[in-house]
């Protein structure tokens, strides 16, 4: 398939320039790759399991790992177990297995709403936004959207038992996870309404199964805390992680210019606002609701939830169907004006290949 073929040149592309960025930096090659920033606490908790904590001296808070969700170190452990591989290069290789999936599931889904040149144009877009580097790391953003693109799909078809079961998985990805599990319920809650109650078989078994996951580890972590209701928010807001309606990247903003640091802060500020237009058009475009509402609850969660600035592209990653409008219109200038288009989509690539980079290897900022 050329646009699957074209998704993985060009993310294989970015982590050669990653690699190559690494080695002028005089890094330790793969570092970036499977051992920056939360990658080492997933490889950490793959190798020992839960328990690890790290007192920050500036706030007094403790950060444990229990704020990372179990299902990614979880296929790390199991991988490496099953081979020689250390649990970086696991890492890797289940993360690179998973966008894969990904991409083929968010092929699948732009097939079957707009066709074949507009699927293209959707994997193509995905893999060169200026964040997709992530792709390439040893992240859960790979699995979650292997997980939530397939589980959506399912839906498209009416499949909701396999909708609900993925949506599960999705939810024990990360805390964004509940996106997925979200919009199976919303589309079981409207099928039902417009049948008039005459749902179809297995609905509310796929309804019941896609929030399982992401309750089933925040109540342990709850139990693990001792306050089972409100522990896993205590344990997020040991990272600066909670509702704050937007409070904090206000604040940010607002002394950004003196901080001078660098472009990940003006860059997450664009892809940020743009994603708040392209939701508008989304919904303008009578998108399918499971798409809506998951795409919509991901932007809501990195607008209301506070946390590093510079990390919210990252969160919104896996909410591709954002990107159903521009590979719409894409799809009709490649007809019209072929050249021009594949310039602009080269032109667009090279800048998130170099971003990309950079955010890996040398970027201060958390990714």
């Amino acid at each position: 398939m050329r646009a699957l073929a074209l998704f993985a040149a060009v993310r294989l592309a970015g982590t050669a320039a990653v690699v190559a960025v690494d080695r002028i930096a005089g890094h330790p090659f793969g570092k970036s790759l499977a051992h920056a920033w939360d990658s080492v606490w997933y490889l950490h908790i793959a190798e020992h399991g839960y328990g690890s904590q790290v007192r920050i001296t500036s706030t007094g808070a403790v950060q444990t790992d229990w704020a990372f969700f179990p299902l990614y170190p979880g296929l790390i452990r199991t991988l490496s177990g099953l081979t020689d591989l250390t649990t970086g290069r696991a890492g890797l290789l289940v993360a690179w297995g998973c966008v894969l999936i990904a991409a083929y599931g968010i092929h699948a889904i732009g097939h079957r709403l707009h066709g074949r040149t507009v699927a293209a144009w959707l994997v193509a877009l995905w893999a060169a936004l200026p964040h997709s580097v992530v792709l390439s790391l040893a992240y859960t953003e790979p699995l979650f959207t292997a997980c939530a693109a397939w589980s959506l799909y399912a839906v498209l078809k009416g499949r909701w038992p396999t909708a609900g079961a993925l949506a599960l998985l999705a939810g024990l990805s990360r805390p964004s996870g509940i996106a997925a599990a979200v919009a199976v319920t919303a589309a079981a809650l409207h099928e039902a309404v417009r049948q008039r109650g005459r749902v179809p078989a297995g609905l509310w078994a796929g309804a019941a199964l896609g929030p399982l996951g992401w309750a089933g580890y925040v109540l342990w972590v709850g139990a693990q805390t001792g306050d089972l209701l409100h522990g896993y928010l205590r344990v997020q807001s040991a990272w600066k992680s909670q509702l704050d309606l937007g409070a904090g990247p206000l604040h940010m903003l607002r002394w950004m210019p003196p901080q001078g640091s660098g472009p990940a802060y003006p860059m997450a500020v664009l892809v940020v606002t743009a994603s708040v237009v392209l939701f508008c058009l989304l919904c303008l475009d009578r998108t399918p609701l499971p798409l809506v509402v998951f795409s919509g609850v991901l932007l809501l969660l990195v607008l209301a939830v506070s946390g590093p600035f510079s990390s919210k592209p990252r969160f919104l990653l896996p909410a591709f169907p954002l990107l159903l409008p521009a590979a719409r219109a894409l799809a009709a200038a490649w007809r019209a004006h072929r050249h021009r288009t594949c310039l602009l989509y080269g032109t667009l690539t090279t800048v998130s290949l170099l971003y990309g980079a950079y955010l890996a290897a040398l970027s201060p900022q958390p990714l």
